[in-house]
């Protein structure tokens, strides 16, 4: 019972034949294609039948007028009637050089078919008639005879007789061709299906179990079709897998970066407490006169700044939706100078040069720009640059703000998680955070943070702030 219960008709050893699937559709579209092409195929053989139904029918007529030419004086009535039905024809006219041999009636006027002058089209056309019932009681055929020359023969033919033998013929040959599209098609289905069908049904069910999973989610049967000979499935299969791992990387990492956020926010004001007064602690030990303590403060005032800036930067990141951005009229060129000033008197011997134009006033987010500013520079003299070079591009009605450096250049293994949070710090002990977010801050104004190039002569990145001077 259990397996009655289980048991689909619409399913046979595995392969669904019925309802919207794919299989199905694959199956009875190929049956479908072989039986209309064994329709264009049989109504010429109908035609061909036809005619050669009718030479048989005269070679039949033929000789039984030879056997009434030859026993005329012995022939009766009723022995005339059994030749035409051996010969299955209703009359028959012989006519030869010298010679005229008549069998049953007369025959009568009607449709005349010239049989050795009518072309394969006009005997399709006929059978089809035929076919369907469109014919007179009886059909004169005239031809020379297939058995001698100069012998000319009509004969009347029953059309009703003709009707049913094509009728017979056609039955036969559907019933063999729909046996033949069905087996040609359970052939090819069965091939397409191992080709094409299977490899959908895995990456569908691969797709379905991903969005329903995405963390768990098996990959055993995509990682098979992945490792399959080089084709378009098994190429779309190994792109549907890295995509896969890679959403499934962003999920997990954006799981992270929420459960931090959370973690953040919540002991973020606590924490900034705690770091202002080890912070006023460090400056107490500044005035002091031991030197002791004002080397301990020298090194303990960053490091307190530092985890400030820190927090700070990770409630900044984790927080949800983008930045909030202000704008306001801003010259560029003392926002360079600004920020330029932040490395200046910690960072003896960094040449910075600003080539931002005086004129130039953009609408922006001043705090924010600042923050990518500095971020970008800090992070060219830390990585060995001493000299800087800030300048204005435009391109396509868009400023463009240009930051180089003569530094070392990025590593590659930099450069592939360049903006990515916890990921792309190309120096030991970073977080990472710091490019990710000045991306978000310049997105934020319409534009984008890009590496226009890197290597051992420096570096380049390009600020696209998408805006307008402001007049």
């Amino acid at each position: 019972m259990k397996f009655w219960r289980r048991f689909d008709p619409r399913t046979i050893a595995g392969f669904r034949f019925f309802g919207s699937s794919l299989s199905a559709r694959v199956l009875w579209l190929t049956v479908g294609i072989i039986l209309l092409v064994e329709l264009f195929v049989l109504m010429p053989s109908l035609g061909r039948e036809r005619q050669s139904w009718m030479w048989e029918r005269l070679t039949q007529a033929h000789l039984a007028a030879y056997a009434e030419e030859n026993d005329a004086s012995e022939t009766d009535n009723g022995t005339r009637a059994m030749l035409l039905r051996l010969a299955d024809v209703l009359a028959v006219d012989l006519q030869a050089p010298g010679r005229h041999v008549q069998i049953g009636p007369g025959v009568a006027p009607g449709l005349v078919v010239d049989l050795a002058h009518e072309t394969l089209l006009q005997s399709t056309w006929r059978a089809q008639l035929l076919l369907v019932g469109l014919y007179g009681p009886d059909e004169t055929v005239v031809a020379p005879s297939p058995q001698a020359a100069q012998v000319h023969l009509r004969v009347v033919i029953d059309a009703a007789a003709l009707s049913r033998y094509l009728r017979d013929y056609a039955g036969h040959i559907a019933a063999l061709s729909v046996i033949v599209a069905l087996i040609t098609g359970l052939l090819l289905f069965t091939a397409l299906d191992r080709l094409l069908v299977r490899p959908m049904q895995i990456m569908t069910a691969s797709i379905v179990g991903f969005r329903k999973d995405p963390e768990h989610a098996a990959q055993s049967d995509i990682g098979w079709l992945a490792n399959r000979p080089d084709d378009e499935i098994s190429m779309a299969a190994r792109e549907l897998k890295v995509m896969q791992e890679e959403m499934r990387a962003a999920l997990w990492r954006n799981a992270r970066l929420a459960a931090l956020g959370t973690a953040v926010a919540k002991i973020s004001h606590d924490l900034r407490n705690i770091l202002s007064s080890a912070l006023l602690v460090a400056d107490r030990l500044q005035d002091s006169a031991d030197p002791e303590a004002q080397r301990a403060a020298k090194t303990l005032i960053p490091a307190v700044e530092r985890a400030a800036q820190l927090v700070s930067r990770t409630v900044d990141f984790a927080r949800e939706g983008p930045p909030a951005i202000t704008r306001t009229a801003v010259r560029v060129r003392e926002l360079v100078d600004e920020a330029s000033a932040v490395l200046r008197p910690d960072e003896v011997g960094i040449d910075i040069e600003n080539h931002v134009p005086d004129d130039l006033v953009l609408a922006l987010d001043r705090a924010q720009i600042y923050r990518v500013l500095v971020n970008l520079l800090r992070n060219a003299v830390e990585a060995g640059a001493d000299a800087l070079r800030i300048s204005i591009q435009s391109k396509r009605g868009i400023t463009r703000l240009v930051v180089s450096d003569n530094g070392p250049g990025l590593p590659l293994r930099v450069q592939d998680n360049l903006f990515k949070p916890f990921t792309g710090s190309g120096r030991y002990g970073g977080t990472g955070l710091g490019l990710a977010i000045a991306r978000d801050l310049i997105r934020a104004h319409g534009g984008d943070l890009l590496l226009d190039k890197t290597g051992p002569r420096g570096t380049v990145f390009i600020m696209d702030l998408a805006t307008t001077d402001v007049t």
